[in-house]
């Protein structure tokens, strides 16, 4: 599947092959890549064709569809809580509060677990630009079925970005469509909320092991109910 490049800001592109995307941020002596994509997508090659600036790789979470492109790379950051999800490399921890800096973009990490254990936000507060992974959708679906994903601690994870919803003028997700207004925050945390107190009709999902869960704004993926 072709990768489409978009430099959306300068110094920053959005790498999008139509089902997930990354970003890349090319600075003076080293460019930052945001996830990795799937693996066929082969994104170091792609990075490649637009800077040969050392890269340093950060992960929002350890899903596949966000670390398959790793290949190429000889190290990568990624919240400890998701180590166990990725294979080819040993990951470099961070934290709440660590900071990359890189062509003028200066992206603080902030923890929200949930849709991942280990999932975390990026957040430019000069530029007002949150990169919240998958965690934050318009429509959906939110992947929220397996043992690796809580959506108690989702449910918080919302609640924390909402506090900083004053603060933010566009949320580039990874999935559908972009860039979202922050109200989407509350949107996704209105129907989590719905979700948990059981108050939305499920549908078991054609082929995946999980129900098909639709709000008012948000469509979830979640545990099959027993």
């Amino acid at each position: 599947m072709r990768t489409e490049i978009t430099e959306y800001m300068d110094h920053f592109y959005i790498l999008d092959d139509g089902r997930v995307r990354q970003f890349l941020i090319t600075g003076d002596r080293e460019a930052l890549l945001i996830d990795t994509g799937f693996e066929e997508n082969h994104v170091y090659d792609i990075v490649r064709e637009i800077t040969d600036l050392p890269v340093k790789v950060v992960l929002t979470h350890g899903d596949m569809d966000h670390t398959g492109g790793l290949s190429g790379f000889e190290e990568c950051c990624l919240h400890e809580a998701d180590w166990h999800l990725v294979k080819k490399i040993r990951p470099y921890p961070l934290k709440e509060g660590d900071v990359f800096s890189c062509g003028g973009y200066h992206l603080e990490v902030i923890e929200i677990p949930g849709h991942t254990y280990g999932s975390i936000a990026l957040f430019d507060r000069e530029k007002r630009l949150l990169l919240p992974g998958d965690s934050v959708q318009k429509d959906g679906p939110v992947f929220m079925f397996g043992s690796h994903r809580n959506m108690g601690l989702y449910i918080s994870s919302l609640e924390k970005l909402s506090r900083l919803e004053d603060e933010i003028d566009r949320i580039i997700p990874c999935h559908h469509d972009y860039p979202i207004p922050p109200v989407y925050i509350r949107r996704n945390l209105q129907d989590a909320l719905a979700v948990r107190e059981e108050r939305l009709e499920r549908k078991k999902h054609p082929f995946l092991p999980c129900d098909s869960v639709q709000g008012k704004w948000t469509e979830f993926y979640c545990d099959c109910q027993q």
